[in-house]
């Protein structure tokens, strides 16, 4: 072989080996750039498109009669009717229909009524009632008043006592056609549970004191499986032996972070004044640090303000002392969800009357409440926004139209009468109750959101 042709295969082969080289090189540079590259992806939105819910019957349920307990000596629990409910109702479609539910352990009385606006096309009125009572017997005196309300799977009842001369009972109304197992279980120092049917297209009653003994500060948690209930407190005072008021309470649905009472009144004292209004308070399973704050109607700085400890699953109750007569909002607030209610009263003794009041939730949407008949009534409007909000309220069986601006961070307050259920609309959102108010005789009832709007929801084939 010629030194030619070795050379030449020697080139080659070295120039093959370079080549590999070169080529192994830059796949290592390709490799490692495509790791920090964006890689190519494939995506697919999910298919998803918004309806509005077709609207069933707007449905609120009423309460009935008041009841009377232990006026027959030998069957201190069993119950009677006391004196028969006032019912105004209306809605933006005229005045809803209604129908009397069955009460079997007052064969006598007045059953609950349920009040049912009916579908129109897709959309569904708005629909709203509410009962009131006044009464003076030897056991019995004052003025309650209490709205019509949705009946719930779970709800809360924070409010009652036990206490020597306190006569409380929890009403139970199932409105559908199916039984109703109901579990109420009480918080407090001596926990304690109770379960009864409530049978289809009935109510149900029984007294606190019947499966709340030893808790001083009651608090009922309302469970039912089956069917919802709409549940509500009765409670009455005797002092020595005046009757010193009544009071119907709604249930509320459960714990939230910050609760809003408007419509909170302070009457004069005379002496000391803890008891004239008190806060009940209760965190569901866990400590919690309680932010208090009370502000005078048309003021823009609070009158007072403090912070109360709370122990889990213990109810708690301060007293809000100290408070000019007037007008207040109060707002409770913790990092943690809680529960709690406002009892305030007017006086001592014969002639004298209170009601506990619940939180007024956030109303941001037309609604409609209806002011029962009683005394002197108006709607206390708290504006907790950033921002002022107008307030526009009409009857909805046609009348003049009023309307108030509440600047932001205050509370104000406009005239409203009886026997009436008005429209209202707000420009901001904000909290407000219906307050009726006369010497031995007190109610407060928050505006709740109105049933029968439906809000479009996202759906995901």
């Amino acid at each position: 072989m010629s030194n030619g042709n070795r050379a030449f295969r020697v080139a080659a082969t070295s120039a093959r080996v370079i080549t590999g080289v070169a080529v192994i090189a830059a796949c290592v540079v390709g490799v490692a750039t495509a790791i920090h590259a964006p890689w190519p992806t494939v995506a697919h939105d999910p298919a998803q498109v918004e309806v509005t819910p077709v609207p069933g019957d707007s449905v609120l349920v009423c309460n009935g009669d008041l009841r009377a307990l232990g006026r027959d000596a030998s069957a201190p629990l069993d119950m009677l009717s006391a004196a028969p409910t006032s019912l105004t109702s209306g809605g933006t479609a005229g005045r809803p229909s209604s129908e009397t539910l069955e009460v079997p352990d007052l064969p006598d009385a007045g059953g609950p009524q349920v009040l049912t606006g009916p579908v129109d096309g897709r959309s569904a009125p708005l629909i709203a009632g509410a009962e009131s009572v006044t009464i003076a017997a030897d056991d019995l005196a004052g003025y309650a008043a209490l709205p019509c309300g949705v009946p719930r799977l779970e709800s809360w009842l924070v409010g009652g006592s036990i206490d020597t001369g306190t006569e409380d009972i929890i009403t139970l109304t199932n409105a559908t056609e199916v039984p109703s197992t109901v579990t109420l279980a009480v918080y407090g120092a001596a926990r304690s549970t109770r379960t009864v049917i409530v049978p289809p297209r009935s109510q149900t009653a029984l007294p606190l004191t019947s499966f709340a003994t030893g808790n001083d500060l009651p608090v009922v948690k309302v469970s039912a499986v089956g069917a919802p209930v709409r549940a509500a407190l009765q409670s009455s005072l005797v002092r020595v032996l005046d009757p010193a008021g009544i009071d119907l309470q709604d249930s509320v649905a459960g714990p939230q972070q910050r609760l809003v009472f408007t419509g909170v009144q302070a009457f004069p004292a005379n002496g000391d004044d803890a008891e004239m209004a008190v806060l009940r308070v209760l965190a569901p399973g866990v400590d919690a640090r309680v932010q208090v704050k009370v502000q005078a109607e048309g003021a823009t700085v609070p009158v007072d303000e403090f912070t109360v400890p709370v122990e889990a699953d213990l109810p708690a109750q301060v007293s809000l002392s100290g408070l000019e007569p007037g007008r207040y909002t109060v707002e409770v607030e913790s990092d943690v969800p809680l529960l709690a209610g406002v009892r305030q009263q007017d006086g001592f003794g014969l002639d004298s009357d209170f009601a506990w009041v619940t939180p007024a939730p956030e109303i941001d949407a037309e609604v409609v409440f209806a002011v029962p008949s009683g005394p002197d009534a108006r709607l206390q409007v708290s504006n907790t926004s950033d921002r002022d909000a107008t307030v526009t309220l009409e009857p909805v069986d046609g009348g003049q139209a009023q309307e108030v601006v509440i600047p932001a961070g205050e509370t104000g307050g406009i005239a409203v009468e009886g026997r009436t259920t008005y429209r209202m609309r707000t420009t901001a959102p904000m909290h407000a109750a219906v307050t009726l108010t006369a010497p031995g005789a007190l109610a407060v009832l928050p505006v709740q959101a109105s049933s029968g709007g439906e809000k479009p929801i996202t759906v995901y084939p």
